[in-house]
């Protein structure tokens, strides 16, 4: 028993059970490189897992491929390739449970999968953001957020709904008009959870100021899988209204894991 926190050590790693006011134990303190929480988020009416890896450096967030869970990071070698930013503490990684792509991808209607999606924002920004600058010993840290495929949906909304917290986005292979699989329905709480269809409307105010100061990357492949014109369509949409971004094209690279195993180090290293 170590404080609020119940742990048990397997393999190198070390697995929490924490309430919300904190969420993750500090790594030095722990001497582990690897930890995974799980708590009750009340926005969301379940229990949510996370994992962060790392000591200390730039906080990345990485949202996972469709439903999947915090640990789809590793489990496809992502966490290894990035190894070397990890070990030189350049950066400290973290993963969620991809919630609302579960949701999207389940067969629930679109009203409740927009539902969802409104909740899931709140917990990254009013659970887990918090936890992860705890964690950091930084209140005001700034994020680098990204995720490959439906995660790349995921980055590009939290930095465009949230720009006081996100600094930058690395999308990779992204699929941002995610309304074919909702039966082409736009219901108002996935209206403003898709930059492609909120951005247009967005006024002048303090969330475009801020977000005019941030950096979109929309990286994609041709190969196999991939829909190169969805990132050409939010490049579009952020180039109106002056936000600073950029389309990189992998020739013949597939919508998989070794693509994005070779592009997040590459951007992750030119960024953090």
């Amino acid at each position: 028993d170590a404080g609020p926190c119940r742990l048990a050590h397997a393999a190198g790693e070390c697995r929490a059970r924490a309430p919300p006011s904190a969420p993750f134990l500090r790594a030095a303190d722990l001497r582990m490189t690897k930890l995974k929480n799980s708590w009750y988020s009340p926005r969301l009416g379940h229990e949510v897992s996370a994992t962060r890896w790392g000591e200390y450096g730039t906080p990345v967030l990485f949202f996972p491929t469709a439903g999947a869970d915090a640990e789809e990071v590793e489990r496809f070698q992502m966490v290894q390739a990035l190894a070397p930013l990890i070990e030189q503490r350049r950066i400290k990684l973290y993963s969620v449970d991809s919630v609302s792509g579960k949701a999207l991808l389940s067969g629930r209607s679109p009203t409740d999968v927009a539902r969802v999606q409104t909740q899931y924002d709140a917990f990254v920004y009013h659970e887990l953001v918090p936890a992860i600058r705890e964690d950091c010993r930084t209140p005001g840290i700034e994020i680098v957020v990204t995720g490959p495929s439906i995660g790349a949906f995921n980055a590009l909304s939290m930095i465009c709904r949230h720009p006081d917290v996100f600094s930058k986005a690395i999308c990779m292979s992204g699929t941002y008009d995610i309304t074919k699989w909702m039966n082409k329905e736009v219901p108002s709480d996935h209206y403003f959870a898709s930059p492609l269809h909120f951005l247009p409307g967005l006024g002048e105010g303090e969330q475009l100021a801020r977000l005019r100061q941030r950096f979109v990357l929309l990286t994609h492949g041709t190969g196999r899988a991939e829909e190169p014109q969805q990132s050409w369509r939010v490049a579009d949409a952020l180039g109106k209204k002056g936000v600073p971004n950029r389309v990189d094209v992998w020739d013949d690279w597939a919508h998989d894991w070794p693509t994005w195993r070779e592009m997040l180090p590459k951007y992750l290293g030119e960024m953090a």
